[in-house]
């Protein structure tokens, strides 16, 4: 099995593929949800699922070069949990997803800008642990180098393990408010659950690291940053 240090050893030759799918028989909410997601993510594609299972899933992306898997789940209508399956060999990450807010959600859609198409720049704020780096590493192969001048930021922000996602773009305008910064959606919370060294059609795939149920409840523990 490949280790750690080589999953992403060759990341940087070319850009991210990504396919979007989701759980069998998605809402409406989730389906929305996806489609935002396939925009948010650069050179990504969604696919409705239809009675595919994971398996065959997984191999086609394999054939076609497709760099990462990305499922969204839910529960009862509600979008719950994501889960990131990097290709070929892993890892996958598996997320809850908590408090999602859809550009479809969001009353006043002019203020919230159009979708732009350039590669954003990523901040990624307080994962100074071990595991908080293995977090940001995840995710931040998900997205192709920005260009300079790119005026697109996608923003990952760490509070007590709760992962803040936000999007904006942003215009510099000089004078008293040099940059102009407009949040465009979706926004939702991340909250890592399960870490796999394999890929998400693998049952007997090794665990590197788990959330316990004893995390959950120490005030003072934080697992990914300070």
């Amino acid at each position: 099995m490949p280790t750690i240090d080589c999953e992403y050893a060759h990341a940087a030759e070319k850009d991210p593929k990504i396919l979007i799918t989701t759980s069998l028989n998605p809402s409406d909410p989730l389906t929305r949800f996806a489609k935002e997601l396939k925009i948010v993510f650069p050179n990504a594609i969604r696919m409705n699922r239809g009675s595919q299972g994971i398996p065959e899933i997984i191999e086609t992306c394999r054939i076609h070069d497709f760099t990462d898997v990305v499922v969204v789940h839910e529960f009862r209508g509600v979008p719950d949990g994501i889960i990131i399956s990097h290709l070929p060999f892993g890892p996958t990450a598996h997320f809850r997803l908590l408090n999602v807010v859809t550009r479809h959600d969001i009353k006043d859609k002019k203020a919230m800008g159009t979708m732009p198409q350039a590669y954003p720049h990523l901040i990624f704020n307080n994962f100074s642990t071990k595991l908080g780096e293995r977090t940001v590493s995840i995710l931040k192969h998900l997205f192709p180098v920005p260009k300079l001048g790119t005026e697109r930021i996608i923003a990952f922000d760490n509070n007590s393990d709760f992962i803040s996602f936000r999007h904006y773009t942003y215009k510099k305008c000089g004078g008293p408010k040099p940059v102009d910064l407009k949040e465009i959606g979706p926004q939702f919370e991340l909250q890592l659950h399960k870490i796999e060294l394999g890929t998400l059609d693998q049952d007997g795939a090794q665990t590197e690291w788990v959330m316990r149920p004893y995390m959950n409840t120490s005030k003072k523990r934080k697992l990914l940053g300070q």
